[in-house]
This record gives structure tokens, C-alpha cells and sequence, in this order.
């Protein structure tokens, strides 16, 4: 039997980040992939042994191990692909070196180290004998980083044999500083329970088009047209702004760790709500994305000689109803400045997790068990972009936790260079899976 030191983990852990899974839109080279997959048999050979094993698309990892009730399915996922390893590195981005009490290397936080952690819990129980209470499922995807088919694809196999699952955990939150000033412990869990969607609008103005600027009473030609039309969505706001229930539930959960004022502030919210919602625009950008949607405007083209001017508006929508009516105001007001709009492909909502489900609350339990001293937050992910968004199709609980405590710091070095884990971090995580297989009922 293996002493479970934190230097045998490392060196495990170590041969997956060696494998460089560098995911590229358009295209597969499957050499490091397969080498991770050969790893993976090495290093876990008792889930080989007790697991059946799909592959969705080129790589895509879906493993089953059966439960005493067979009827009843969980899933934990983390993908194995990572972005390129570009920029000066202050140690090898494929090594895995330890510096400075942290682990260094592409995939250490987003998300080998997860990965890892949630197979070598699930190893070390079979290999203690356990059985779990119902199907557990590990997913990990190899084209996570540029949104590709992977989980997709298994999800429609998913729904097609009529399998749902009672909780998907990935990626997206973790154990990190707390969204506002003033809890004592200076860390919360901060589990993802929703994600913005993404909706591609294209916007084009022409010489054809009707619209003059009656201050000056002159027609203008199609840039121009572009150019009073963007700055009339950047300045007019015509989306709808509220705190809908998920960001209402990130302030109530929060507000018993607060002090005075913040505390009592988010604790009545029925009271102090429409303050709260007028404050946090100005906040940040990211504050503001909470409470509504979003729209940048991208890839402008066209001269002032020329008879068609384009653009295309980046919109994230938190609320499907309120996006219905944001879209049709935003239709109403292109056309104003004659511009005529028409809608992307591939535009995408996904429902937000029911947190009253048992799911959530056998979750939030099982961090308090673990990371006594973290209380748990729920919030929207303000960009988004996880697997898991895709298997709200089969789960009403997707949840984003990653039981990794890490800096601010360190979450500005995902997908740049130096990404790094402090040591601590892997034990953690994996006593975390341990403890929520285990005790999974």
C-alpha cells in the first residue's frame, strides 16, 4: 500500500501535466492526448478495471463506474485539454516544478489538478473495497478551451438513452477571496450555479438605409450611421436591470459573514434591493454583468467611401425572459439609426441550478465539512464557458466548484504564463472527492 504523502501525489500528478494536451480550434493531433490516456491506465488501475469506458468525439473521457442503485447517476468532470503554454515562463510550463511552496505548469489550476484529484480519491476508495450508492460518473473533455464537441456530443448520448444525473460538479468556482470586503476568514467557496449565455448579433448598415441626423439635417453614410448607433447602446442602457434570484441568493448567503453595514444591507434585500441594484454598475464591469445583460460591440468594418458599414454585438444575457425583451429593444433601436440586424448561429442559454435540490445542499454540506472556515457563496459566472452549462440538459443541479484554494492572483494567471497551485492544494482536494463519493447517499 502506497504512503499517501504529499510528494507521491506531486509525482503523479506530474506525469499528467507532462503530457502537453494542447487543444487548437479546427483541428486534433491525438499523439499527447493518447499519451495521457496511456497515463491515466497507469496511474488508476483499479477504475480501468471497474469502469466502463466511453470516448465522445476525438477524446472525450466518459467513465461509469455502477452503483448499488443503478438507477441513480452523479457526476464529477474537469477537462484534460489546456491552452498553449506562450510567454516567458519563470520554470518549464510541461514540468510541474515545485517553487516557492506552489507547483508551477499549464493545467495546474485549469483543471489537471482536479482532474487528478477526483480520480485518485475515486482510486483510492476502490481500492479500500467501497462500492458507491449509485452510478458515479467521471467526465473530462478534450476541447473544453475553445467550446468544442466533446461533453456536448456525450450529452445528447445522455439524453437520447434517457440517463440525468442528481449533481454534475465541474470546474468554474473555487475557494477563493471573497466577492466583497468584510468576511473574517478571508476565503469563501464560491460555487458557480449560473453562467451568462452568448448570443452574436450582426448589425449592418447601408447607403440604402434611412436615417438622418436632424441636428445637423444632413443624411449620413453607413460608418457614421454605425458609429451614433453603438454609442446609443453604450449610453442609453436600454436593458433591463435586476437582482434576479441567483445574485439576490449570492448576497443572502454571504450577508451572515458580514459586518455592519453590508450584512444588515443584504440580509433586506426587499428593503435596500434597488439601492444595491443602483450601486453595483458602478462598481466594476463585472458587477454590472450580474444584474443584466451585456453587449460589446466587435469586428467594425467599413470606410466612409463605401456603401455598407458592419459590426458585430457580443450580448450575455443572465435572464431568458428579460434577453427577449433586451432583443427586441435592441432591434427597435437599430433601426432608428437605420441598421438592420441579423442573428448568429451557435447563440446558446442554459437554465441556472435549482439550489433548493438536495444536489446543492449535500454540496454545500460536504465543503462545510471539509473547509470549515469557508462559507459557501453561490454566484453567476460572468463570462462562463464551463462544460458543465451543456448538461443542464440533464441535471436541474450543474454546479462549479473546484475544491482549490487559490489567490486572485493566481486566477489572473489562468491561460497566461506562471499558472501556479500552492502545495497544499491537492491533498485538499483530493480528501474533498473522497469525502463527497463516500458519503453520497
Amino acid at each position: 500500500m502506497p504512503k499517501f504523502t504529499t510528494e507521491y501525489y506531486i509525482d503523479r500528478l506530474r506525469k499528467m501535466i507532462q503530457c502537453k494536451t494542447v487543444s487548437v480550434r479546427g483541428s486534433f493531433t491525438p499523439d499527447e492526448f493518447t499519451k495521457l490516456r496511456e497515463v491515466m491506465k497507469e496511474l488508476f488501475p483499479e477504475i480501468h478495471k471497474r469502469a466502463e469506458i466511453k470516448i465522445f468525439s476525438d477524446d472525450c473521457w466518459i467513465y461509469k463506474i455502477e452503483g448499488k442503485d443503478k438507477t441513480r447517476n452523479i457526476m464529477l468532470m474537469s477537462h484534460h485539454d489546456v491552452v498553449e503554454a506562450t510567454g516567458e515562463w519563470k520554470y518549464p510550463p510541461f514540468e510541474c516544478e515545485e517553487h516557492e511552496g506552489k507547483i508551477w505548469g499549464r493545467g495546474v489550476f485549469d483543471t489537471k489538478t482536479s482532474l487528478f484529484s477526483e480520480f485518485q480519491a475515486l482510486e483510492e476508495l476502490l481500492s479500500e473495497g467501497f462500492s458507491p450508492a449509485c452510478n458515479l460518473y467521471i467526465g473530462s473533455s478534450h476541447n473544453e478551451e475553445h467550446s468544442g464537441d466533446g461533453i456536448p456530443s456525450a450529452t445528447e448520448f445522455f439524453k437520447e438513452q434517457g440517463i440525468g444525473f442528481e449533481i454534475v460538479l465541474d470546474e468554474g468556482g473555487a475557494i477563493t477571496e471573497p466577492p466583497v470586503d468584510g468576511v473574517k476568514s478571508g476565503k469563501c467557496a464560491m460555487v458557480g450555479i449560473h453562467e451568462k449565455g452568448r448570443y452574436t448579433l450582426y448589425c449592418t448598415a447601408t447607403t440604402d438605409s434611412i436615417y438622418q441626423d436632424i441636428t445637423k439635417a444632413k443624411k449620413k453614410n453607413p460608418v457614421e450611421q454605425m458609429t451614433d448607433f453603438i454609442a446609443a447602446v453604450q449610453s442609453s442602457d436600454i436593458f433591463i436591470r435586476r437582482l434576479n434570484k441567483q445574485v439576490k441568493d449570492m448576497f443572502t448567503f454571504i450577508a451572515p459573514h458580514l459586518g455592519f453595514p453590508l450584512g444588515f444591507v443584504f440580509s433586506h434585500l426587499g428593503v435596500f434591493g434597488p439601492v444595491v441594484k443602483k450601486v453595483m454598475p458602478k462598481l466594476n464591469p463585472q458587477a454590472k454583468g450580474l444584474i443584466g445583460t451585456t453587449c460589446s460591440f466587435t469586428k467594425i468594418e467599413g470606410s466612409s467611401l463605401s456603401k455598407k458599414c458592419t459590426a458585430t454585438a457580443y450580448l450575455q444575457p443572465v435572464s431568458s425572459e428579460d434577453f427577449k425583451k433586451d432583443l427586441d429593444s435592441f432591434i427597435s433601436l437599430a433601426k432608428e439609426y437605420g441598421v438592420t440586424v441579423e442573428e448568429g448561429q451557435n447563440n446558446e442559454y442554459h437554465e441556472p441550478a435549482d439550489i433548493s435540490t438536495p444536489g446543492f445542499t449535500y454540496t454545500k454540506k460536504c465543503i462545510e465539512e471539509i473547509f470549515p472556515d469557508c462559507p459557501v457563496v453561490p454566484f453567476i459566472l460572468p463570462t462562463g464557458g464551463t462544460d458543465v452549462r451543456h448538461m443542464t440538459a440533464v441535471s436541474p443541479c450543474t454546479l462549479r466548484f473546484t475544491p482549490l484554494k487559490v489567490s486572485n492572483k493566481q486566477l489572473g494567471l489562468v491561460h497566461c504564463p506562471n499558472e501556479n497551485l500552492d502545495i497544499p492544494c491537492i491533498k485538499d482536494a483530493i480528501k474533498f472527492y473522497k469525502h463527497f463519493v463516500r458519503n453520497y447517499k
